[in-house]
């Protein structure tokens, strides 16, 4: 959420990603971090210096919030509620609401929601009727069973979005996630990001090593991957179908290119699309 706060400081024609939430919902000391990026050359100083913990992934993590907005705005006319998993800090729940009524879901563990509910009422207030936030432990917790105490209906299409978390869970939590949204009906959608698993076991760092020593080898807080040609036979086993995936040819040729900027996408992590089959 600051690298979507620090994008808005961009000419409008220039962001990756347009988000004028962002900013306002980080605590305090984010907020002044982020100001300090407001003038060109100290901004681009700041993505210099992120690129040394992975060169790439200022644009994957910019351009995969893009590219879920897309997905999302597309199905809008097909869909019933929208499911984010994993919400943490993320503003894309209180724009839509903005435009639509239907029921938005929240989920993300209970300190973070907690968090959430307060940011939300020091930023906007109230919390919009529209949005629920929905306590959960993906490690223990059913998810359906879960959203349901929260209003959720089982015959809704969803929109399921689940950014940048897949990578912190098990194999059997993410299995276990997919295997509880079996029961949706046929319409339902399912984005979600990955990393690749060969830079979870170590044999391609992507040029990432700062990154690999942090959540592999330092803290062990990486534990899910899986490689894209994986990723179709992947989702298949729980009744997806795989429309289409966005990595880094995709986010340059379609965001980066178009804004006018020189940047370059990372191998490392991808975006995936599916619907229920």
């Amino acid at each position: 959420m600051i690298l979507a706060a620090i994008e808005h400081h961009q000419p409008p024609g220039r962001r990756l990603v347009d988000d004028d939430l962002a900013g306002r919902f980080l605590p305090m000391p984010a907020r002044w971090l982020v100001a300090a990026t407001r003038p060109a050359p100290l901004r681009s100083l700041f993505v210099r210096a992120s690129e040394s913990m992975g060169p790439g992934l200022w644009v994957n993590m910019a351009c995969r919030k893009r590219y879920i907005a897309d997905k999302l705005n597309e199905a809008l006319g097909d869909i019933d509620a929208v499911v984010i998993l994993g919400a943490g800090l993320d503003t894309r729940a209180y724009h839509l609401a903005q435009h639509t009524h239907i029921p938005i879901f929240e989920v993300d563990q209970t300190i973070n929601i907690a968090r959430k509910a307060a940011i939300v009422r020091r930023v906007l207030g109230a919390q919009p009727r529209s949005v629920r936030l929905v306590p959960m432990d993906f490690e223990r917790d059913d998810l359906l069973t879960t959203l349901a105490e929260h209003g959720y209906q089982a015959n809704y299409r969803t929109f399921f979005i689940w950014e940048g978390v897949t990578q912190y869970l098990t194999e059997d939590a993410v299995r276990a996630t997919l295997e509880g949204l079996r029961p949706v009906p046929t319409g339902s959608r399912l984005v979600f990001t990955y990393v690749r698993r060969d830079f979870i076991d170590g044999t391609n760092l992507y040029g990432t090593r700062t990154l690999y020593r942090k959540v592999r080898q330092r803290r062990q807080l990486w534990h899910f991957g899986i490689q894209t040609q994986d990723v179709a036979a992947f989702l298949d086993e729980f009744d997806w179908r795989l429309v289409e995936q966005a990595g880094p040819d995709y986010f340059v040729h379609n965001y980066v290119k178009p804004a006018g900027r020189n940047l370059p996408a990372s191998q490392l992590e991808w975006s995936a699309y599916a619907e229920k089959a």
